[in-house]
């Protein structure tokens, strides 16, 4: 069915923060204490949910609010290092000139994305709800809803990552899950996300149909 609201999760959907992260994380491991992360783990990792990653890493429930108070600092003093993928300023403008509401649910800050994406790119969104915590994206998705007025039959939420997919599935909303990010597609279709996006493109047509 055609969506009046797009929703967008940002790092690894929208923008290509893969390389940056790697590039950070086993910093942020020898500074709390958790299990670094060699190149080999990364295949399998890509095939894990969000808690058995935190599990595999060591990193007790206490410590990820601090954790990611910290990654969110270091985004925002590499910002300048982080790029959207090619496509995401297209898509974006797509969905605007169809008349849709877009918005961006992140664990990010507000600040940082608009740095990432530019002030004309920043312009296409209608919603920011920034600083999620790891599994708070579901009262996110409400507040979108609520701001825009919006009926969840008529929102779709877009990420990378198996937590997207359970946190539109808690809002009573569809789901969409993107190939290119962070979490392995084949896991991902294992988790029954409402559609599956291959590439970039076939975003606008899908969910303004």
């Amino acid at each position: 069915m055609p969506y009046r609201l797009v929703i967008f999760d940002f790092d690894g959907t929208l923008a290509d923060s893969a390389a940056w992260f790697h590039g950070v994380i086993n910093g942020v491991a020898l500074r709390y204490g958790f299990r670094t992360v060699s190149d080999e783990d990364i295949p399998r990792l890509r095939r894990q949910d969000n808690r058995a990653i935190i599990r595999h890493l060591g990193v007790p429930a206490w410590k990820l609010p601090f954790v990611a108070n910290h990654m969110r600092g270091l985004a925002a003093r590499d910002a300048d290092r982080i790029r959207l993928f090619e496509g995401a300023e297209a898509l974006l403008r797509g969905l605007k000139e169809r008349g849709l509401v877009v918005a961006v649910v992140s664990s990010n800050r507000e600040d940082s994305i608009r740095r990432i994406m530019g002030p004309e790119v920043a312009g296409f969104v209608d919603v920011f709800a920034c600083g999620a915590s790891l599994f708070g994206k579901a009262a996110k998705f409400g507040r979108v809803m609520r701001l825009t007025g919006i009926a969840a039959r008529e929102t779709i939420a877009i990420g990378d990552e198996a937590r997207d997919i359970e946190a539109a599935t808690q809002a009573g909303i569809a789901s969409g899950a993107v190939s290119w990010g962070y979490a392995d597609p084949d896991f991902l279709r294992e988790r029954s996300p409402t559609v599956l996006f291959e590439r970039m493109d076939d975003i606008v047509g899908a969910v303004a149909a």
